[in-house]
């Protein structure tokens, strides 16, 4: 089955590459439900059977089907859905139950993935993936590293990250032009009380013009009092943790 351009597809063909992924759900007896994205020509598939009572595997791409339906279809415990990933309504495939999120993500949508999973952050305590390398790279950064910024400090409000593994390009057909890297997201055990619509809007601001301080670019959202007696308006906002961005909002007009 050749790979296509318009679904990001890049298929896994190392076998223990898949299986260290699957068995990192290990780590996470109490849940029941797995939502695969992008099973592809089920090589993750197979290994996550086993660690699942449900597996829902979401495949966008109609040429893929008969090949799933054909070599998975008679386990009880798969279901096969045919949709866009981003535009399905997890609950009605998931209930009020919890599930994990997991999957070689295809590169074209991979940070809107991320996105799904803040979307859904109450029913979801982990999400295991395999990223571009450099995507990877921005959703577990800390303060401070060049990589560090928006996406980052979004989803680490809800969760932290680590890095399993990195595979090459030569571990894909057809093989991607970048390094690949499997991360993990866990859920934190409390949320921060803060307004996540504010907090996103401050983030952006923040970051929009990086290279500037603060005060240049999120100063219009506080008093000018404010400005002069707090430290974080003179850094740059890759200088700023999670925290210094919710105390930021709590002070916002």
């Amino acid at each position: 089955m050749k790979a296509r351009k318009s679904y990001g597809q890049h298929f896994l063909i190392e076998p223990g590459a898949a299986e260290r992924i699957a068995d990192l759900l290990v780590d996470h007896p109490n849940i029941e439900q797995i939502v695969e994205v992008g099973p592809g020509m089920g090589a993750l598939t197979k290994h996550l059977l086993p660690h699942s009572k449900r597996l829902i595997a979401v495949e966008a791409d109609k040429h893929l089907l008969p090949f799933l339906f054909n070599h998975y279809g008679q386990y009880p415990n798969l279901k096969i859905v045919h949709a866009n990933f981003l535009k399905l309504e997890l609950n009605e495939q998931c209930g009020d139950d919890e599930f994990i999120i997991i999957g070689n993500f295809p590169y074209n949508i991979s940070s809107q993935i991320i996105f799904k999973l803040i979307e859904y952050r109450a029913q979801c305590p982990a999400l295991i993936g395999m990223f571009q390398k450099e995507l990877a790279d921005r959703l577990i950064a800390e303060p401070g590293s060049k990589t560090y910024g928006v996406i980052s400090a979004l989803v680490q409000l809800f969760y932290t990250g680590e890095r399993i593994f990195n595979l090459d390009p030569g571990a894909f057909n057809p093989p991607p032009k970048v390094k690949s890297t499997v991360i993990r997201l866990n859920r934190k055990e409390h949320f921060p009380k803060v307004d996540y619509k504010k907090y996103r809007t401050l983030v952006k601001l923040a970051f929009g013009q990086r290279r500037k301080k603060m005060r240049n670019t999120i100063g219009h959202m506080f008093s000018k009092e404010t400005i002069k007696s707090h430290k974080f308006f003179q850094e740059r906002p890759e200088q700023l943790s999670v925290e210094d961005f919710i105390e930021l909002v709590q002070m916002a007009k």
